[in-house]
């Protein structure tokens, strides 16, 4: 397992291990004072939690966008190391409109590998630790059992296929915990209405007409190039889009990540193509961008040759970017039927998104981190 983040001062192992044992107890002493309740998280697990939750942590990719999201960003004491992390680019709209997280002290790494010693330490005890991708890093029982604290597992889900009920549930669950069930119900229908939006826009359009399309450079736990894609990329599946890369016979399968042979795409050779720019953070010789431009396979695509290459905000930047991919489904369905989407200006629209998400239009700040190149023609071919 990767080693927590920091160390703590102490005199001798003996002391640390007291100092804990009487942290631990003093939480759980305050916690049954509390009026409390039950809930059941994401794994089936009972966990008893205060009435009232107004100090809580992270812990885990997207676990703090679902705070945001439900404008419980306040009542975190702590963050993980990502949110202290300055770096060049960043696709994160929750905390690009949240600048305040980078002030707050730490209780562990990024991706789940919380730091015990450094929780207990906190000038301000969380009451409550929200955990996603419970099997990634330190594990959530223990976790309770070293702080005395309660953890909430969440699963994170996803807009596509089974996930989004994971997605809803997991809403409903950090919601009713802390007090914002109307909150997260206001968050289902808007996802929800968004989705019936791009499909109703979309639905007439007959299988002849449908312009094929492909997605590359979509990250996975860091950047990667042209030839990783994702079969069920749900601003394809929302715009009722021939995504090349989709197979009808997979099922399920679908909803995994990919990376495709390159010879794949060439016979595929879609119409379209779209370049999730999280690709850009790559070695400038590893970008898909790069691979378009220098490989003569790739120039040798239709919608190389014909300039249909486009560039498309982050589908995954510590997990899937909800209002990012909402953003996307307009673009992209302006740029595969433009008469169904004559009406939208997508960077208004993904502004519109994130304020209600998020709090603030966030889209420029974006954009200009990228190089401008957010909703724009990327020109690959080489004369």
């Amino acid at each position: 397992m990767k080693q927590p983040l920091g160390k703590v001062c102490y005199i001798g192992g003996i002391v640390l291990s007291i100092w804990i044992g009487l942290s631990c107890l003093f939480c759980v002493k305050t916690f049954a004072n509390d009026k409390t309740i039950t809930i059941e998280d994401s794994w089936n697990r009972n966990v008893t939690v205060p009435v009232s939750v107004k100090r809580v942590i992270c812990s885990g990719p997207g676990c703090l966008r679902y705070l945001t999201y439900l404008q419980a960003q306040d009542h975190i004491v702590a963050v993980d190391s990502i949110e202290a992390k300055k770096t060049q680019f960043d696709a994160r709209p929750y905390a690009l409109a949240n600048p305040q997280f980078k002030t707050y002290p730490l209780f562990g790494e990024f991706r789940g590998f919380d730091n015990p010693e450094l929780i207990v330490g906190l000038e301000q005890q969380p009451q409550v630790i929200f955990k996603t991708y419970g099997k990634m890093g330190y594990n959530p029982e223990e976790l309770q059992q070293k702080t005395g604290i309660p953890v909430i597992v969440l699963e994170y889900g996803d807009l596509a296929g089974s996930g989004r009920k994971q997605m809803y549930q997991s809403l409903r669950i950090m919601g009713r915990v802390m007090g914002k069930v109307e909150r997260a119900e206001a968050l289902i229908a808007f996802f929800e209405s968004h989705i019936k939006e791009l499909q109703n826009r979309t639905s007439s359009i007959s299988e002849t007409d449908k312009i094929s399309c492909y997605v590359g450079g979509i990250a996975k736990k860091g950047p990667h190039g042209f030839q990783s894609t994702e079969p069920l990329y749900p601003p394809f599946l929302f715009t009722n889009a021939a995504n090349v890369a989709y197979d009808s016979s997979k099922g399920d399968a679908n909803l995994s990540h990919a990376d495709v042979a390159k010879e794949k795409i060439i016979e595929w050779n879609p119409e379209r193509l779209f370049v999730d720019l999280s690709t850009i953070q790559s070695d400038p010789k590893a970008t898909a961008i790069y691979e378009l431009k220098n490989d003569p396979a790739y120039q040798s695509l239709k919608a190389v040759k014909s300039n249909n290459v486009y560039g498309v905000l982050p589908y995954n930047w510590y997990t899937r970017n909800f209002g990012s991919i909402l953003a996307d489904a307009y673009y992209i369905g302006k740029k595969l039927y433009p008469k169904q989407f004559q009406d939208i200006d997508p960077a208004i629209k993904a502004d519109e998104i994130y304020e209600f998400l998020v709090g603030k239009p966030v889209f420029a700040q974006m954009n200009k981190a990228f190089n401008n190149t957010v909703f724009q023609r990327i020109v690959v071919e080489t004369k």
